[in-house]
């Protein structure tokens, strides 16, 4: 959008290519066999461990193209984003996705006189907090993958 207001603006400039990164986030948070996804469901069962997480992972997305299990890794997985390889250990996912937050916790914090405080956890849309009284924090974070633009 600012290059073609460049454009419109006859700014002297040069075009930028943008890779889509569509792909990727699909991989991380599209239902039902997200990254994302994935996590919820294993948190939700009580025997699931990083190492069964890292397996369910790397059964899934085995062919996937921007997906990589690094040689000799029990639980770290790579993901080839726009900028490069990133790869992660998988070892602390499930129990920080498990930190929930509790909706009246929520609502203390957005009613926060401090800006910073009151951005820290954006609301939920009425149909996310309608599913569930907690969210999970990759719940959280996909939030904003998804409304951004």
């Amino acid at each position: 959008m600012e290059q073609e207001e460049y454009t419109r603006e006859e700014i002297d400039w040069s075009y930028v290519e943008f890779v889509d990164n569509q792909d990727v986030l699909d991989l991380i948070e599209k239902k039902p066999k997200g990254i994302i996804a994935l996590l919820d469901e294993a948190c939700m069962f009580p025997k699931s461990t990083h190492e069964t997480f890292a397996q369910k992972m790397y059964q899934t997305y085995k062919g996937h193209k921007r997906y990589s299990k690094p040689k000799l890794a029990r639980t770290a997985f790579t993901i080839n984003h726009y900028a490069g390889d990133v790869t992660y250990q998988a070892d602390q996912f499930l129990d920080k996705n498990k930190d929930y937050v509790v909706a009246e916790h929520q609502a203390l914090l957005n009613a926060s006189k401090c800006a910073f405080v009151a951005n820290l956890f954006p609301p939920l849309s009425e149909e996310t907090s309608k599913q569930s009284k907690f969210s999970s924090i990759g719940t959280r974070f996909k939030v904003p993958l998804v409304t951004t633009e």
